[in-house]
């Protein structure tokens, strides 16, 4: 049996599934692997590491930090969150990043980034932490629009949510039977076509494959919501969602409401706990 972690993104909302991987770690849960896309991959990597509350607590703290994420961040670097400061400052100055603790640990770490001339996922098995590794973390969270493609290792990627939102199918081909499936959309959601579809035409008009993914998004993830619902219906997964839509939006500068989201996954966590352990046999 292989357990497996499946991490949603979702921007600010991740920081709800990080209150649930944080009860997690702190019950000594460890999986054998574990997948994220985008937030889930920026926040699920502190799962590796062994760090909880290292995303809230670097969330709360530079929220308002012109630095991290703002629109002038955006107009000089062209990444409303700042890629340097976010990603090679933030975890080697300020809120250190355990690099030790992420190589030591036997826990498979994959993210998903979307190949932007081909529209397909791109699914990276990182082992060892360094500034590559942290830079695959940030690709699989770059969202079109607000941030430039990312060119890692000969490819061209963006986030991971546009080509495999929710990567259970895959994580099961691979070998994961066992997968506790963390959302962050409540129960009944249903996605909708892009609206901003016009202005990603203009972006990303040097990639026709990656506006073809984009434009067909909403089908993508409303098939794999199924595929989801099927696979909890047979009890090959066990799915945590949020009881209702999550307040908070994709970007935030309030570290109040930062809070509220990352407690709403604690208690989540914690009515799931023994479920969660059942589950996986522990």
């Amino acid at each position: 049996m292989k357990r497996g972690l499946v991490l949603e993104g979702g921007a600010m909302r991740g920081l709800f599934s990080a209150g649930i991987t944080d009860v997690m770690m702190e019950a000594g849960i460890e999986p054998d692997g574990l997948i994220g896309v985008s937030a889930g991959a920026a926040f699920g990597c502190n799962y590796k590491s062994r760090q909880p509350g290292r995303a809230i607590r670097y969330n709360k703290r530079f929220a308002r930090d012109k630095r991290y994420c703002s629109w002038l961040s955006w107009l000089k670097t062209g990444d409303l969150f700042n890629a340097e400061f976010g990603y090679h400052v933030i975890p080697t100055q300020y809120d250190i990043f355990d690099d030790k603790a992420f190589n030591e640990n036997p826990m498979e770490f994959y993210v998903v980034c979307t190949d932007v001339t081909t529209g397909k996922a791109v699914y990276k098995r990182l082992s060892e932490s360094s500034p590559i590794t942290y830079d695959w973390i940030r690709a699989s969270a770059s969202m079109p629009l607000a941030s430039k493609v990312v060119e890692l290792e000969g490819q061209k990627v963006l986030d991971g949510g546009v080509a495999d939102s929710i990567p259970l199918e895959y994580f099961e081909h691979i070998g994961y039977d066992r997968n506790v499936v963390v959302l962050t959309q409540p129960a009944g959601f249903v996605k909708e076509h892009n609206p901003l579809m016009p202005l990603m035409r203009i972006a990303l008009r040097k990639y026709p494959r990656m506006i073809e993914a984009m434009d067909k998004r909403h089908l993508m993830y409303n098939r794999q919501l199924e595929f989801v619902r099927k696979a909890e219906q047979e009890g090959r997964c066990l799915v945590i969602r949020p009881d209702e839509k999550i307040p908070i939006g994709h970007i935030s500068h309030d570290p109040d409401n930062m809070q509220q989201v990352y407690d709403i996954g604690r208690q989540t966590g914690e009515r799931f706990l023994e479920r969660i352990k059942s589950f996986y046999n522990f």
